[in-house]
């Protein structure tokens, strides 16, 4: 059996916007790196990006499930020995909301070229507004993210 290729006139792109208030970030992130990847379409090829556009509003408003949200260490390195820094994802939060999204779902994507092409068509906003209105997103609902209300009644 021969890979299937989708030609560029084969692939159609669209936009969905997704309201991230009081979703469970994980849960967000792994439907939106499937959404980028372009594996909800009959014609995904692993090998080509396929996805659609995402915008992620609403950001500081996403939650964390448990303690993860002061137990979780977000790291970074200066590239210099000794230049190791971490904050927990609080403080991320609090300080990025925007980088810690992106952060998230860029761990779910392709360690290649292919899943930096995928991660720029990405948008995250910390408000309810976004500048992509003319591009007409329809809405994403996700409905294996719960809301911060039903974890705590489980």
């Amino acid at each position: 059996m021969r890979t299937f290729t989708p030609r560029p006139a084969d692939i159609q792109r669209s936009w969905h916007v997704v309201d991230a208030e009081d979703l469970v970030l994980g849960r967000v992130a792994t439907e939106v790196a499937r959404i980028l990847r372009g594996k909800h379409k009959p014609t995904f090829a692993q090998h080509v990006d396929t996805g659609d556009h995402v915008i992620i509003v609403n950001a500081a408003k996403i939650v964390l499930t448990s303690n993860k949200a002061d137990q979780k260490r977000v790291w970074r390195h200066s590239g210099f020995p000794g230049g190791i820094k971490s904050r927990s994802y609080a403080e991320e939060l609090t300080r990025s909301p925007e980088d810690a999204v992106r952060r998230t779902v860029r761990g779910m994507l392709p360690k290649n070229r292919l899943g930096r092409q995928m991660l720029k068509k990405l948008k995250v906003y910390s408000g309810p507004t976004h500048p992509h209105a003319a591009q007409n997103p329809q809405p994403l609902v996700i409905d294996g993210a719960r809301r911060a209300s039903d974890s705590t009644q489980a």
